[in-house]
């Protein structure tokens, strides 16, 4: 089976590459801002209120820089995990807001998230810290570093009663989230890190522990014989989906999750929570009940050292979800892009027809 390609990315001699979702095929420029498809819930509510609370911060000029038009392709495509000299970003930076805005926009954020997605935020904040003191120093890359270029940009105006998307990212983050009525999703987003250890807040953090402590526990449970069908190589290899590539289709390889044991698809199931938690408890909840129903079409792929998986890579792809995993000398970088219809958010849904990949925000399932 093939799937078709939700976003892209491939890494690159700095970092890990972009990622497109909403092709211009499906949202011409001309396209007005649709209405969701049902009332908000009580999270959509919050999260209205939330991005209300953040705009009514800004100055006019800023309310400008910040929102885009529902259609507006370009920026829709305008983000990535590559520092701003490579890939120019749009919207408003952190270093251009000011404390109180600062602190709308996080309250934002972790209305969208989970304490441990803001907390994964932040983290990848810090990190891009170190590396712009490094910078300075001249022990690090002569690239424009720090947390003071990520961006937030509204593509719609947030709204109970249309579709609207925040984005915000910079160095090794992209998140991109998509709001429907009851539904909300991150289709795709990219999270990576560099460096993926640090000091913060006086604790030791690793970006991505989470991943790798489930993916160990993952392929501690299998068999060799599972093992041998879900590692397609002893190398690891970089991420597949990369910018530029709508419309890609990407092949399904790897251990079925219908070969696996029911302890063995829990552990399957724990490895996509791992990123996916990043969304707010209420639509994880329902993503991962989504997921859930879809496990027997669920693939585990790895390539790389079985014994080293911080340093190999993984793929988990699913008729709604695909999850890549890369482990790179210079970070680690993940893309997690829920593949479904955010229309079937919260009620059970068949998988996606055929439609270049994207969420078809604009139309109803069929």
């Amino acid at each position: 089976m093939r799937l078709p390609v939700i976003a892209a990315v491939s890494a690159l001699a700095i970092a890990a590459g972009a990622a497109v979702i909403f092709s211009d095929t499906l949202f011409p420029a001309a396209v007005a801002q649709p209405l969701a498809p049902a009332p908000p819930d009580a999270q959509t509510t919050a999260i209205v209120s939330a991005a209300d609370a953040f705009l009514a911060t800004l100055d006019a000029a800023q309310t400008d820089a910040v929102t885009y038009d529902w259609g507006d392709a370009t920026q829709r495509a305008n983000w990535s995990n590559l520092p701003i000299d490579m890939v120019a970003r749009g919207g408003l930076a952190w270093g251009d807001l000011t404390t109180p805005q600062r602190e709308a926009l996080t309250a934002l954020l972790a209305t969208v998230l989970s304490p441990q997605g803001l907390a994964m935020v932040q983290a990848q904040m810090a990190a891009d810290e170190v590396l712009r003191t490094e910078s300075a120093s001249g022990d690090g890359p002569a690239l424009t570093f720090g947390s003071d270029h990520y961006y937030v940009a509204f593509l719609g105006t947030p709204s109970a009663e249309t579709v609207w998307t925040l984005q915000f990212g910079g160095h090794h983050l992209a998140l991109n989230a998509t709001v429907a009525g009851p539904n909300v999703t991150l289709a795709p987003s990219l999270t990576g890190g560099q460096p993926l250890r640090l000091t913060l807040n006086g604790a030791d953090t690793w970006i991505v522990e989470p991943e790798v402590t489930a993916v160990t526990a993952l392929l501690a449970s299998l068999t060799p014989d599972q093992l041998a069908t879900a590692q397609q190589d002893t190398t690891p290899i970089d991420i597949v989906l990369g910018p530029g590539e709508d419309g890609t289709t990407i092949d399904t390889v790897g251990l079925p999750a219908s070969a696996m044991n029911d302890a063995q698809r829990q552990a399957l199931l724990a490895l996509i929570a791992a990123r996916a938690g990043i969304l707010n408890a209420d639509d994880h909840a329902a993503l991962m009940e989504t997921v859930q129903g879809d496990m027997d079409q669920t693939h585990f792929a790895y390539w790389g050292p079985l014994d080293d998986p911080a340093n190999a890579s993984w793929r988990v792809t699913g008729p709604r979800i695909v999850q890549e995993f890369s482990g790179q000398s210079m970070g680690r970088h993940r893309l997690t892009s829920p593949a479904r219809d955010i229309y079937c958010r919260k009620r059970p849904s068949p998988p996606l027809p055929p439609r270049r990949g994207r969420c078809s925000v604009g139309h109803p399932p069929a």
